[in-house]
């Protein structure tokens, strides 16, 4: 569109020029009153074209600058978001760590647990750890009978209830 924009301001600056060069000659050479009058009148016709198109092409970048800046701003907004997740994220991952060592998980059934926790299969989990499904199966009830818990649910539910705002029903 602005390629477009500059073409049709080039040609009417173009026929600006030519308009006015052949009006002079023609206004020298004594031309009609009719036919000069007709040429300036095709001259400011071509002007405002001209100036018209100069205006939009100066509000176009205007608006691009802004554009650009506002897409710096998110851009920089998204990397301050993404650093303070990670710290978070990395945060809770070593609060989850340590209340698998508080439930005396074994290093292969801490494995399991982020990995359940991450929405993992169990065939996934196995594929991943390169077990067998049977291995990762007696891991998570491992897991459940150490933690209390009684599913992949409950295990997600203890480290994401307190994450969670309360429901509209719990906070009446």
């Amino acid at each position: 569109m602005e390629d477009k924009g500059k073409l049709i301001l080039v040609l009417s600056g173009i026929f600006f020029v030519l308009i006015g060069a052949d009006l002079l000659t023609d206004y020298l050479k004594g031309g009609t009153g009719a036919h000069v009058t007709l040429e300036g009148v095709l001259l400011l016709v071509s002007a405002a074209m001209f100036i018209v198109g100069l205006k939009q092409l100066n509000e176009a970048r205007q608006e691009i600058k802004s554009l650009k800046v506002n897409v710096e701003n998110l851009s920089e907004e998204k990397d301050r978001w993404k650093g303070e997740t990670q710290q978070l994220l990395a945060g809770l991952s070593v609060k989850i760590e340590n209340q698998f060592k508080h439930w005396n998980l074994t290093q292969a059934e801490t494995e399991v647990g982020f990995l359940l926790l991450k929405g993992f299969s169990l065939k996934e989990i196995a594929d991943v750890r390169d077990t067998k499904l049977k291995t990762t199966q007696q891991q998570s009830q491992s897991i459940y009978q150490k933690t209390g818990l009684g599913s992949r649910s409950e295990l997600a539910a203890f480290f994401l209830e307190d994450l969670l705002p309360p429901s509209d029903s719990q906070s009446k």
